[in-house]
C-alpha cells in the first residue's frame, strides 16, 4: 500500500498528520467523519491512575521526584477542571521541562461541545474534585510491573466490568483520555506480553526515554509472572499492567460510538488488550470504531535513532499482530514561534503528550479551531498559570 498524503484526505486541517501505514483513504475518511460534524456534541472520560512502576528512580518525567509523581495525575486533572487562573486544590509537580500537557488540553476544550468526566483509580491520595468512582479509594496503586503480579486478578475483572459498563452507556462518540505516570513503561510490558514487537518503539514523557530500564523492568516482571505462551488479556494485565489498562480496555470492548482516544504507546496497549480479548471475527469492528490522536511532537519522534516515527510503526506493529488496520492522526500545533519557553520546549522533545492533549486539539482542529488561535490560547494560558504561581507565594 502507498503511504497516504495529506492531500488524500478530506477535512483534515492545515498542519495535521497521518500515523501509521495500514488505513486506506476510505477507512481514515471513516473515521475522521463522526468527529468533523459541527452539529455533534462528545463525551470525554479521563482516567487517573497510578503505578508503583512509576517510583522507580528515572523512569518517568511526568514529575521531578517520586513523591511528586504520586500527586502528578490529581494535579493534572484540577488544571483541566479549574483553568490556569483559579484556585486549584493540587499544585502541579515540578518538571525538569515544559509544562503540564493538562494546559494544552484545557485549552483545547474550551469550544468544544464537552463535558469531562474524570475517574479516579488507585491513587494515593483521594481526589476533591467531583469524580468517577470505579473501587474503593483504598485500593491503591497497582503494584511495580517488575514483581510480575501488579494487580490481583480480581481486581483486574472487576476494573474490566466497569469499563463494559461504562463503554455500554454511551450514546455519543467518546475521546478517551488519561494520566498515569510510569504508564509507558506498563505498555511496554503489556505489549511485550502480548506478542507484539515493541523495542524501540515505546516513548515516554523524559527528553530521552530510559530504553534500558523499560526493558529491564519489563523483563524481569514478566519472567517472574511465567506467563504462559498465550496468555489471557487478563492475566497480562495482573503480572504486568495498571488500573488504568484495565478499565480502558473495558471500555473499548463494549462500546458502539466512535473512539477517540488521546495518547500514544498507552493507548495502544489499551487497543491490543481489547482486540486479544475478541474473536477475529469481531476485532475489524473494534478497529473501525477506534482513532489514535496524538500531539505533533509524540507523532514525529524518532526512537534510537530509527528512521521512521516510533508511534506509526507501534500503531502498524498492534495492528498487524490482530490483522486489522489502526488509525491513527496528529494535530498540527507546534510552539517552534511560541514566545514561551517553557512551550518551547516540547520542540526539543520534552513531554510531548498527555491529558489527552493530542486528541482535544485534533478535535478542536476538526471542529474548526485554527492551530494559530489554539497557539494564543496556549500562551495566554501560561500566562495566567505563571502568575497565579507568582499570587501564591506572596
Amino acid at each position: 500500500m502507498l503511504p497516504l498524503t495529506l492531500s488524500d484526505l478530506e477535512g483534515l486541517p492545515l498542519g495535521c498528520s497521518i500515523v501509521g501505514s495500514r488505513c486506506s483513504r476510505q477507512q481514515l475518511q471513516a473515521h475522521l467523519e463522526p468527529w468533523c460534524q459541527r452539529d455533534s456534541s462528545f463525551d470525554l472520560l479521563l482516567l487517573l491512575a497510578a503505578t508503583r512502576t512509576a517510583e522507580r528512580e528515572g523512569i518517568s518525567a511526568a514529575g521531578a521526584t517520586a513523591a511528586s509523581r504520586r500527586l502528578t495525575a490529581l494535579a493534572d486533572a484540577d488544571l483541566l477542571l479549574q483553568g490556569p487562573g483559579q484556585l486549584r486544590s493540587w499544585s502541579l509537580p515540578p518538571l525538569p521541562a515544559g509544562v503540564s500537557p493538562a494546559l494544552l488540553s484545557h485549552v483545547a476544550l474550551q469550544p468544544l461541545p464537552m463535558q469531562p468526566v474524570v475517574a479516579a483509580l488507585g491513587l494515593e491520595h483521594e481526589a476533591t474534585f467531583p469524580h468517577l468512582r470505579l473501587e474503593s479509594p483504598q485500593a491503591g496503586p497497582a503494584r511495580c510491573l517488575s514483581t510480575g503480579r501488579a494487580m490481583d486478578p480480581e481486581r483486574v475483572e472487576r476494573l474490566w466490568r466497569q469499563g463494559m459498563r461504562l463503554g455500554a452507556q454511551l450514546r455519543r462518540p467518546l475521546l478517551l483520555a488519561e494520566c498515569v505516570p510510569g504508564g509507558t513503561t506498563t505498555a511496554q510490558a503489556v505489549l511485550t506480553a502480548l506478542g507484539v514487537p515493541v523495542n524501540g518503539l515505546i516513548s515516554g514523557s523524559a527528553r530521552q526515554p530510559p530504553q534500558e530500564l523499560k526493558r529491564h523492568l519489563v523483563e524481569q516482571g514478566l519472567r517472574r509472572a511465567q506467563l504462559p505462551a498465550w496468555p489471557s488479556p487478563q492475566a497480562v494485565l495482573a503480572a504486568v499492567g495498571d488500573p488504568f489498562q484495565a478499565v480502558a480496555a473495558g471500555v473499548l470492548v463494549s462500546a458502539q460510538q466512535p473512539v477517540l482516544l488521546g495518547g500514544g504507546s498507552q493507548m495502544a496497549a489499551v487497543v491490543a488488550l481489547a482486540l486479544a480479548s475478541l474473536p477475529d471475527q469481531r476485532r475489524k469492528a473494534l478497529a473501525d470504531r477506534v482513532l489514535l490522536g496524538s500531539t505533533a511532537w509524540l507523532a514525529q519522534e524518532r526512537i534510537c535513532g530509527s528512521d521512521m516515527p516510533a508511534l506509526g510503526c507501534l500503531l502498524d506493529e498492534v495492528g498487524q499482530r490482530f490483522g486489522v488496520s489502526l488509525a491513527g492522526l496528529a494535530s498540527g500545533l507546534r510552539f517552534h514561534a511560541s514566545r514561551q519557553p517553557a512551550l518551547r520546549d516540547y520542540e526539543d522533545g520534552f513531554v510531548k503528550e498527555g491529558v489527552g492533549a493530542g486528541a482535544l486539539l485534533l478535535l478542536a482542529q476538526l471542529q474548526g479551531h485554527h492551530s494559530e488561535a489554539l497557539l494564543e490560547g496556549c500562551e495566554r494560558a501560561l500566562d495566567e498559570l505563571l502568575a497565579s504561581a507568582v499570587a501564591s507565594e506572596v
